[in-house]
């Protein structure tokens, strides 16, 4: 299997039809008809003691640490998909400028966070 394969264990994407998200201030063809805020979702997930030893002993060789980036784009998926949550219950079709801040959490785990600006948008007539 080459490195990048499953896109489902190796990355991220557009998850739901019902609720665009983007990292841009707007969407070409699109209005923003109403902003309704910052929205976020959050998760934090504690080291696994097997995959740690595992990194470690990874990074002196050198390479990808495929279990920790395995996690991580978990850890992503999870955040991104409770950021649309809470953009859907607030009546949100669109979010807006959506980043990711991952963190330490406490020296135990990896916090991540998905943000943006939840809007409703509408297509603009030609």
């Amino acid at each position: 299997m080459s490195p990048m394969t499953d896109i489902n264990e190796y990355g991220g994407g557009q998850h739901t039809a019902d609720v665009l998200v983007v990292t841009t201030n707007d969407v070409p063809g699109y209005r923003v008809d109403k902003i309704i805020g910052e929205v976020f979702g959050l998760t934090v997930r504690s080291r696994n003691i097997g995959s740690q030893i595992g990194a470690g002993l990874k990074s002196l060789a050198g390479g990808e640490l495929r279990g920790l980036t395995k996690t991580l784009v978990e850890s992503r998926n999870q955040a991104m998909d409770r950021l649309v949550e809470q953009a859907r219950a607030r009546g949100a079709n669109a979010i807006l400028m959506m980043r990711f801040d991952v963190s330490d959490a406490a020296g135990m785990g990896s916090e991540v966070c998905a943000y943006g600006t939840a809007a409703v948008i509408s297509p603009i007539a030609p």
